[in-house]
């Protein structure tokens, strides 16, 4: 395990420490609450639009939802309802959940810590003043006045517990909720003057989202926070240590809803709550953003080990050495916590999809890796499988294989099935964000939701996306590749003989996979020859979906990504032609198939940035999990900062890395209790790896283990 391999230094106190870990423990998750709100017993709301009822959960929410504060903690407010968990409002109607919540989108908290609660009030009022609204536009602003109202009462009520608590309190005790207090007593309403300020403000806000249900992305907290520590520190108001303090209290109320329910039958585990944090980059000017925040927040990571917000760091060909060197020593303590962007890709893909330059330069992601522009984007994606397209041409479940004369016409044939796939999507699309459930609180953090009197749902959006995913591309390019080889130029047998081998799930047929699985080089070997055929699907997948960039109102930028579907896939896939069992889990978005990358980390890197990923503008990742000793020492560490260097100079978008050894994957499959937060990174999420079940844990098992 490679956490004990390498010691962090303590900069924090040992309360910190202990708070940590009894947050990490699952003390607090452990004590949410199931608390039966229900719109039954207010029967006049009956008859209210969709949005002012949803506007009604969230005044009971504020006013009933139980406060936690925790003695010595320096940042309060807490999403204390289990409901919460589950990806719901947490408010009952006839029995059901009342309204799905709402997640895949990174809201925008750096614009209402700037204006403030107050600010949204004033430019709803100014919205209603101006007219010209419909009666549904009216309504919307009305509900968010409810909700900021509700967001005010939520407030009240901490302030009120805190004067109780300190009033009950003496000596240290007493001074520290009261400082507490008066850091509260001003934010979310106005903006921060200060940093602690802002940090509280920035949480409560996140805070309210999650307690109603929301899981939202954080996003850019060190551009946010940056400008507040700097100015408190030239003003001698606030030492690095204690910033860093204050931070790391923000760090472990994200972990709270460890131990919230039960995860023996889970999939993606307990820390897949959406909850990112990007730091780094460039602002919308094209200044450096990196500050003393983007250096604590990686100090906090280093320190704690608290997965539950994945990190993200927008890096470029002149990143500082410091930072790079950073980024190296966090990542290869393991957990998979801290993955990169590269920065100048995204925003040349996206400024070439469309997107104003000064709208690219500020994006993030939505809660995972998926490239949008926070604040102002609605932002869906639909995956869809390019292994079972094959397979259906193929016919390896129907039982019928045409006769293709030549390897061209087979590829065809798939083309045909891909385009039908992609049309299907864009049909879709065209009735995208129509109609939806409310969320008037997301409307409320997503520009132009009050211009244009339209929730998130409903077209209020600045961008609307609904982007094209497509999966399975390595392992489709490695069929066909199989294909091609196997069938149209050595001639080993037939295809309708292939697909006969795998009806079987290659039974009776071992040699010829052997075969298949040890003479040929896959993609992520970098050899060229494999690489380009898959990089065939791609420019096909890119044509198909270019031809309609925007369409109904609805952008469709590009991505490839499976996100674990990749084992909810086997059902409709058979036996694949590259000489793998119907039952394997294959490929993990757009990096090779398990087991064929025999060439080490830079070869993986080289056949990944070899498909020009520069005109994916919704982006995709790229896993490398890598053993521990190989890091050792300054040579390992000098490594792992090359690689990263590899990574953005050959034009990869987003690369995370695990550094962890299957040793101790499989011991922690056998004796879980030993291993209670072992983190490791599934896809855009982190996940404490015991709490995965175990054909997750396989999944990441079965990724090769790179040892240079």
């Amino acid at each position: 395990m490679s956490a004990g391999l390498w010691a962090s230094p303590q900069r924090l106190s040992d309360f910190t420490h202990r708070l940590a870990e009894r947050a990490l423990s699952g003390e607090w998750g452990r004590s949410l609450v199931d608390l039966p709100l229900s719109l039954d017993d207010y029967p006049e709301w009956a008859s209210d639009s969709p949005e002012m009822r949803y506007a009604h959960c969230v005044q009971l929410i504020a006013q009933y939802a139980p406060l936690r504060i925790v003695p010595g903690e320096r940042i309060v407010g807490s999403a204390t309802l289990q409901q919460a968990t589950f990806h719901q409002v947490p408010v009952y109607s006839q029995g059901k959940p009342a309204f799905a919540s709402t997640s895949h989108v990174t809201l925008g908290f750096d614009r209402v810590l700037r204006i403030g609660y107050r600010g949204l009030r004033e430019e709803i009022a100014k919205r209603l003043e101006r007219g010209g609204l419909d009666a549904r536009g009216e309504e919307l602003l009305r509900a968010m006045n409810i909700c900021l109202d509700a967001a005010a009462l939520w407030h009240r009520r901490h302030m009120d517990e805190l004067a109780r608590l300190a009033s009950l309190a003496e000596g240290e005790e007493r001074r520290h909720y009261e400082r507490v207090r008066e850091n509260l007593r001003d934010v979310p309403e106005n903006p921060p003057t200060t940093f602690y300020q802002a940090v509280q403000a920035l949480w409560f806000m996140f805070a309210f989202q999650r307690l109603c249900g929301n899981w939202p992305g954080i996003g850019r907290i060190d551009a946010m926070l940056g400008p507040y520590l700097a100015r408190d520190l030239e003003a001698g108001e606030i030492t690095l240590d204690e910033a860093r303090e204050i931070l790391a209290h923000f760090w472990i109320h994200g972990c709270e809803w460890v131990g919230a329910r039960s995860w023996s039958a889970g999939t993606s585990g307990d820390g897949q709550f959406y909850q990112n944090i990007v730091l780094g980059g460039i602002d919308a000017e094209g200044r450096e953003v990196t500050n003393e925040v983007t250096y604590l927040v990686l100090d906090i990571v280093e320190e704690l080990r608290i997965s539950d917000f994945p990190v993200a760091v927008r890096i470029h060909s002149h990143t500082s050495p410091r930072l790079l060197r950073r980024i190296a020593e966090v990542q290869r303590l393991g957990g998979g916590i801290v993955a990169v962007y590269n920065e100048e890709l995204v925003i040349r893909s996206l400024v070439a999809f469309g997107y104003p330059l000064e709208e690219a330069r500020q994006f993030a992601n939505d809660g995972c890796w998926e490239v949008q522009v926070p604040g102002k984007t609605h932002f869906i994606y639909r995956p869809f499988d390019t292994l079972a397209l094959l397979q259906k041409v193929l016919g390896v479940h129907n039982g019928h294989t045409p006769d293709y004369a030549d390897f061209e016409s087979l590829y065809a044939a798939f083309r045909k099935a891909l385009a039908e796939q992609i049309a299907a999507v864009h049909r879709e699309a065209d009735r995208h964000a129509t109609s939806g459930h409310p969320s008037t609180l997301v409307s409320l953090f997503t520009q132009d939701c009050i211009e244009r009197g339209r929730g998130y749902f409903d077209r209020g959006a600045r961008y609307n996306v609904f982007a094209p995913h497509a999966g399975g591309l390595p392992d489709t390019g490695n069929s066909l590749y199989a294909i091609k080889k196997l069938v149209y130029e050595e001639r080993r047998l037939s295809l309708p003989e292939l697909v006969q081998c795998l009806r079987a799930d290659w039974e009776g047929h071992e040699p010829l996979r052997r075969y298949v699985l040890n003479a040929y080089s896959f993609y992520g070997n970098d050899n060229p020859e494999a690489d380009a055929m898959v990089r065939r699907v791609f420019d096909d997948f890119l044509a198909l979906v270019g031809e309609v960039p925007e369409r109904n109102g609805v952008l469709r930028p590009a991505g490839v990504s499976t996100f674990g579907r990749e084992i909810e896939w086997r059902p409709q896939r058979g036996a694949s032609a590259h000489g793998h069992r119907a039952v394997e889990t294959l490929a993990t978005n757009f990096s090779p198939t398990p087991g064929s990358d025999k060439k080490g980390p830079t070869a993986v890197i080289r056949s990944h940035c070899a498909m020009g990923l520069e005109r994916l503008p919704n982006g995709t990742a790229l896993e490398l999990k890598i053993h521990p000793t190989c890091l050792a020492g300054e040579e390992g560490l000098n490594s792992l900062v090359a690689l990263i260097r590899t990574f953005v100079q050959l034009g990869g978008i987003y690369l995370h890395i695990d550094v962890v050894d299957n040793e101790t994957l499989r011991d922690a499959q056998v004796h879980p209790e030993r291993y209670p937060n072992l983190a490791v990174r599934v896809s855009g999420w982190s996940a404490r790896f015991v709490t995965l079940n175990k054909e997750w844990q396989d999944m990441i098992i079965n990724r090769t283990q790179q040892y240079s």
